[in-house]
């Protein structure tokens, strides 16, 4: 969800790509409600945080507290977040329950994304806070 919030967002600023300590396809409780905000996510894909090692970013965002632990320093990353979310997969109950818990998970993302890069684009006010990490590239900041 984060993904896909920072890119139909900020898209024009910054390249996103969700990596996992385990590659996974996305929830369908998750592009659901992604729907409702007019975010198309069903053709994300999570993909094996190996993937990205080597590679240079400007800021890596961990999101959930086990990716936190796998993941305590990302090699080439000029700087590292943490802001920890639930797990909305985790959730038990009615689907209508579990919906409820993934728009509150879907909407605590996006009001963070929305502080903490919808400003001027400075990192340093990003407040650190369970398989994603989101990663910036470097360059793919955009101008203007």
């Amino acid at each position: 969800m984060a993904e896909g919030y920072l890119r139909a967002r900020y898209g024009g600023r910054y390249e996103a790509f969700s990596a996992g300590t385990v590659a996974t396809e996305v929830h369908p409780l998750a592009v659901r409600v992604m729907a409702e905000l007019g975010i198309e996510i069903s053709g994300q894909r999570s993909r094996d945080l190996g993937r990205f090692i080597g590679e240079e970013m400007d800021v890596v965002v961990t999101v959930c507290d086990a990716a936190k632990i796998a993941c305590p320093i990302f090699p080439g990353a000029k700087s590292t977040v943490h802001a920890s979310f639930p797990d909305p997969s985790a959730a038990t109950g009615t689907e209508e329950e579990r919906l409820t818990v993934f728009r509150v998970v879907r909407d605590d993302i996006a009001a963070w994304i929305d502080a903490a890069f919808g400003g001027a684009g400075s990192f340093d006010d990003i407040h650190p806070g369970p398989d994603a990490t989101d990663c910036i590239r470097p360059g793919s900041r955009k101008e203007g």
